[in-house]
């Protein structure tokens, strides 16, 4: 097949392959091509992959591979990997194992000396993060949060002070809580987006502050529906003033009423531990005010 890669086992090579997230026209001629020509596609869903190949008249086989029966069955398609065959494994929509099965198979074919090939297309976290406008140089992928509001904002927390874009995935009928946990972890101003139903037909990228975006979803439930995507800006360190506790502040306004400004901001930084520099800037700042 020259789809293949060169290799010299005998096994067979699994493919990993991205298939269109909503637009089926996204699908690379190379995806096409393997799963013309590989003796097995392992789907999340074969009912759902099957209307996906019958309009591209791909007449390979099917075979369930999910989140329920991975472990067990892998077996099955590590013997057709063994016999020399070539096997696609793909989800519902997307890349494989992004927040979708397949990391069991993926690494029983690797541990057992067998070729993973992958097949790169769409993705729903890049696609959102590419339209975003939110930082892209560094970011982490945050996967679904946990259903019930405790587990929700306990795992907000502890990603709240991340100075990385954060990704997550969210089921549209807990998009609305999703987002309202988000702005009592996050507060009112972290900049957010929505991105939902990316490359469909009522595609929406909507970017607000998260008091906003929460008003703005629970104003309008067609804004519930679809798959989702949220991008979160990251935490930024606070600066001057707002770097600052109010008791430190306290500390160095009372010194400053009685001293030079260089020992005023010396000295509250004995008494409160903060950063001597960091005081004398505010402090600064504050003469200038008055």
């Amino acid at each position: 097949m020259t789809t293949s890669v060169a290799r010299d086992s005998q096994f067979g090579t699994l493919y990993v392959v991205a298939t269109p997230i909503g637009n089926l026209d996204d699908i690379s001629a190379r995806a096409l091509a393997i799963l013309r020509d590989v003796a097995l596609i392992a789907a999340e869903d074969t009912r759902h992959s099957a209307r996906l190949m019958q309009h591209f008249g791909i007449s390979t086989p099917l075979a369930a591979c999910h989140e329920h029966n991975e472990r067990e069955q892998g077996g099955r398609f590590l013997a057709r990997l063994q016999a020399g065959e070539d096997v696609a494994l793909i989800s519902d929509a997307g890349t494989p194992l992004i927040s979708d099965p397949g990391f069991h198979l993926v690494r029983q074919a690797r541990a057992a000396g067998m070729a993973v090939v992958p097949v790169p297309g769409a993705c729903a976290l890049i696609a959102g993060l590419s339209a975003a406008g939110l930082p892209s140089d560094r970011f982490i992928f945050e996967g679904f949060l946990p259903a019930k509001t405790a587990a929700r904002r306990a795992r907000l927390e502890q990603v709240k002070e991340e100075p990385r874009t954060l990704i997550f995935y969210e089921a549209p009928h807990r998009i609305l809580e999703c987002v309202e946990d988000m702005h009592a972890v996050f507060g009112d101003e972290r900049q957010a987006v929505l991105a939902r139903e990316l490359t469909k037909t009522f595609e929406t990228i909507k970017g607000l502050p998260l008091v906003e975006l929460r008003e703005w979803i629970a104003a309008d439930s067609n804004q519930q529906r679809g798959e989702c995507v949220v991008l979160v800006a990251g935490w930024q360190a606070p600066e001057g003033e707002e770097a600052v506790s109010a008791e430190a502040l306290r500390v160095l306004d009372l010194l400053l009423g009685e001293l030079p400004l260089k020992r005023a901001a010396a000295l509250a930084a004995e008494i409160t531990g903060v950063r001597k520099n960091l005081l004398y800037q505010v402090a600064l700042e504050r003469q200038k005010k008055n």
